[in-house]
């Protein structure tokens, strides 16, 4: 292992011991936190897994932005919303992954079950509303833009290979662009962005293009004056001991039938949490 790998490594041990030691009241009891995204940071497990009741109430439903909000002290409003696209971010009724409707389906999460908070009209509306009348916001956190290329894989005739999968990428930055301006146009906190981790490290076609999706969503992040918590490299430290596989190494949560979901689990959230951490 390199030394700059051992010492990223090292980081995350250290900040994931502290997740586990530190007292829910850690931290100032002041100051809010505005957590935007999709299904990653609303903390969604699989009906696989899920008796259908937890459904019902969203506190069943913990991740990244929960412990994040315990460890520091803040106030967590997490707006966000199972298969949420960036374009269903920003415009009602645009096409999402699973959130207000499906592909082929006029029905998604919102339109049956209860998210983290509630609110009329979109995830950005509620964002805007939120920091103009929160003026003590310390942080905003967002994770967006693999729905949009799950609905553009699912909607296009090359699954979303070639041509496509930039066209893709072209305008998920252009939408994150729109979201985080107009979160800057009412908030000078900190924004993070929280990117995408791989399901597999060993498969360097899956990685190259989680690769890019990240790329893209770290260029447009940074030119809004965001900070990065590293996802990606941190469930790959992570998942070295399984040689590179998050689902051996128990981050992502294991399916009766086998194999793995794509969401991550209790200590996967952990790591995107230590990662959250490392970044500001």
């Amino acid at each position: 292992m390199r030394f700059r790998t051992f010492l990223a490594s090292a980081a995350i041990a250290v900040t994931l011991t502290g997740l586990a030691t530190a007292p829910a009241d850690a931290g100032s009891r002041h100051g809010g936190y505005l957590a935007l995204g999709d299904s990653v940071a609303f903390g969604y497990r699989p009906g696989a897994v899920t008796p259908p009741s937890d459904y019902l109430n969203a506190a069943n439903f913990r991740g990244y932005a929960e412990n994040y909000a315990s460890l520091r002290g803040l106030r967590l409003a997490n707006a966000s919303c199972p298969g949420e696209t960036t374009g269903s971010f920003l415009k009602a009724g645009a096409q999402s992954n699973g959130c207000e409707n499906s592909v082929g389906s006029p029905v998604g999460y919102r339109t049956t079950f209860p998210l983290h908070v509630t609110y009329a009209g979109t995830q950005l509306d509620y964002a805007t509303r939120y920091l103009r009348t929160h003026g003590d916001t310390k942080l905003v956190t967002l994770n967006i833009g693999a729905n949009d290329l799950f609905v553009c894989q699912a909607t296009t005739p090359d699954q979303c290979t070639g041509p496509d999968f930039q066209a893709a990428l072209n305008q998920v930055s252009h939408n994150v662009a729109a979201i985080l301006g107009a979160v800057r146009a009412r908030y000078r906190g900190d924004v993070v962005l929280v990117s995408y981790y791989s399901l597999d490290y060993r498969d360097p076609v899956q990685v190259k293009q989680v690769q890019a999706i990240n790329a893209a969503l770290t260029q447009v992040t940074r030119r809004y004056h965001g900070k990065i918590a590293d996802g990606f490299t941190a469930f790959r430290l992570a998942s070295l001991r399984t040689g590179g596989d998050p689902c051996a190494a128990g981050l992502l949560i294991k399916l009766p039938t086998g194999g793995c979901d794509v969401h991550p689990t209790a200590a996967g959230h952990r790591v995107l949490t230590a990662a959250l951490a490392l970044a500001r």
